[in-house]
């Protein structure tokens, strides 16, 4: 595994408040409840100052008054109001978990949803531990801004509002003083907040290459193991990681760093306020009481301040991964329905290719003026190196991309005035590495037909010649194939993709390289399954064994981007060209295996008489 080598979009250091705006947008469908959050968290909040105001006149007209009805009056006002705090908080709690869990469903659907739209060539540039890191942690931190960061960002609001307002009642004067600190204060957060969205920003870029190495270094640990490639890994991941570590150790430092200036800042303010305030008393222009209170709400003020670094820090991670949640959901379908497309009821007529050109990467053509009529119900084999263009040539045709010139015709019209379920939904599709969903036997051949009964799952079985090895299974049908089909040899997922193949009853199939990976027997069990799916249909099979496509009603040998050769087997043969150079080595070696197979098979059966 070389070190990972993509490159997503880069952001900028500045605060995007349209990101902001965009992640408020998800309280949308969910308003009732954000609106009762917002009212709870505002109660609870002006209750906190009603009670440092409550416990000023506790001090200055019940205790220093020595008026023990004032106090009891006043304590017992103090005890209903937090009878219903208590109930506030309760609220605001609740609808806070609530309201994070349901924006994290919607947006994980969301983001799901939209993956499945998006065209194969956004696929192939992007790595699927990037995808998996936008849908299930970035949608949590998005989730948790939304609720515990709106908690936070009101509540420091209305503390501040409501500590300023309670103030003024006390002492306009010392008010202003205590406002002017406030300027400051939110300068000091702004500086800091800037630093902290820079490296968490770092943080979860270098969070999604972690999260794709790592994935990729689990699904080939295989081949890790089989060439010795360990250490290299680690050093490579360890590298990765360090990067990571690095944005977090440096977004921590400014996080910490952030408390202690505030906390300079706050203790002046008090000083001063103990200061001013205390000489006020002598003169009576202040209380006892109303020195406490100023106190407090100073406090009141300062807090949600000094708890900015916290918030800041879970702010902008939660920007930064919301920055990349959207620009997925940005991307746009590079294939897409072209305004009224239509569903023709049927794609079993002729296919052509004319004068198309494609690249995957402008400057490196794979096809270029591509010309191909292939006739209804034709077998079309294409047979060629690696690279030579085959397999583009029948993802063009299944449309998972576009020509970038040229057209392409099935019935006589351009297919993309056809709609895209209209094309794929009647092709089937079987890979050389068929892929099987975790479950049963039974549902992954009903993934052909969601619809279908067990009966017809039954007979596509029986069509594809997979009932045999499926009924000799424990559970047979029922019997689980774990993730990806691991509990399952090759060739039986193949049969599986075969008979789901067999149950969507295509019009057009498309076969790459079915049989390049299994042996003799099993591919005799897919030729004949092969057969019959592809009587009176249209279909292309990607050869590896030329033995398996002899049949076939036209053979074209790729080579390039270009058609070098075309005919049936036995004209190619004929021609003595590439395909017949091709074909003779592969029989010799087949035949050489053959043979050295058979040879060990007799000296097996010799030692055990002997």
């Amino acid at each position: 595994m070389s070190e990972f080598s993509f490159e997503e979009e880069v952001f900028t250091s500045q605060f995007n408040s349209g990101t902001l705006l965009r992640i408020l947008k998800q309280l949308r469908p969910h308003i009732g409840l954000a609106l009762a959050f917002i009212i709870a968290v505002a109660v609870v909040s002006f209750l906190g100052s009603i009670f440092t105001y409550i416990t000023r006149l506790v001090i200055d007209e019940g205790i220093l008054a020595g008026n023990i009805n004032r106090i009891i009056e006043l304590v017992t006002w103090y005890g209903l109001l937090i009878i219903v705090q208590v109930v506030s908080v309760f609220v605001f709690i609740y609808c806070a978990g609530i309201l994070g869990e349901r924006i994290q469903y919607d947006l994980r659907n969301k983001l799901f949803a939209h993956l499945h739209k998006l065209s194969l060539a956004y696929y192939d540039r992007t790595p699927i531990g990037w995808m998996m890191s936008r849908v299930m942690s970035d949608s949590e931190r998005i989730s948790e801004l939304v609720t515990w960061g709106l908690l936070d960002t009101v509540w420091a609001i209305l503390n501040i509002t409501t500590a300023l307002f309670f103030m003024a009642t006390i002492n306009w004067q010392l008010t202003l003083i205590v406002a002017l600190i406030v300027p400051v204060l939110l300068y000091v957060a702004s500086w800091f907040k800037q630093r902290i969205l820079v490296e968490y920003r770092q943080s979860r870029k270098t969070n999604s290459l972690v999260t794709a190495s790592y994935n990729e270094s689990i699904n080939g640990v295989r081949v890790i193991q089989a060439l010795g490639r360990q250490d290299q890994n680690l050093v490579e991941f360890r590298r990765q990681t360090e990067k990571l570590y690095r944005s977090n150790y440096r977004a921590a430092w400014f996080s910490a760093l952030f408390l202690p200036s505030v906390e300079i800042i706050a203790a002046f303010a008090v000083g001063g306020i103990a200061l001013i305030g205390g000489a006020q008393v002598e003169t009576g222009g202040m209380t006892i009481g109303g020195i406490q209170a100023f106190i407090v709400y100073v406090t009141f003020m300062i807090w949600p301040i000094q708890d900015m670094a916290r918030i800041y820090a879970s702010m902008q991670h939660a920007i930064a991964s919301a920055e990349r949640s959207f620009s997925l959901l940005d991307n746009k379908p590079e294939i897409v329905n072209r305004p009224n497309a239509v569903d023709p009821g049927t794609i079993s007529g002729d296919i052509e290719f004319e004068n198309v050109t494609f690249y995957y990467e402008e400057n490196k053509p794979i096809l270029i003026d591509f010309n191909l009529k292939v006739k209804r119900g034709q077998m079309i084999a294409l047979v060629g190196a690696t690279g030579s263009g085959k397999s583009t040539i029948v993802n063009l045709v299944c449309r998972f991309y576009e020509p970038k010139r040229g057209v392409i015709r099935i019935g006589g019209r351009d297919y993309t005035e056809y709609t895209l379920e209209a094309i794929q939904s009647r092709i089937g599709v079987v890979l050389q590495t068929p892929h099987l969903f975790s479950g049963t036997i039974r549902e992954n051949i009903r993934y052909g037909r969601l619809s279908a009964t067990d009966k017809e799952v039954f007979q596509a079985a029986r069509i594809a010649g997979a009932d045999e090895f499926i009924s000799a299974l424990d559970g047979g049908y029922d019997a689980e194939v774990g993730e990806g089909g691991i509990l399952l040899s090759v060739g039986q997922k193949q049969l599986i993709s075969l008979a789901r193949a067999v149950l969507a009853d295509p019009e057009l199939l498309v076969m790459d390289e079915a049989t390049s990976s299994i042996d003799t027997l099993t591919e005799a069990l897919i030729q004949q399954g092969m057969e019959r799916l592809m009587k009176d249909r249209t279909s292309f099979v990607i050869a590896h064994r030329l033995s398996t496509i002899k049949q076939a009603d036209r053979i074209l040998v790729i080579d390039k981007g270009r058609i070098i050769e075309d005919g049936t087997h036995a004209q190619l043969l004929r021609m003595r060209g590439h395909y017949y150079d091709l074909y003779t080595k592969q029989f010799r070696r087949e035949r050489l295996e053959n043979a050295e197979q058979d040879f060990s098979n007799l000296s097996d059966h010799v030692t055990a008489a002997i």
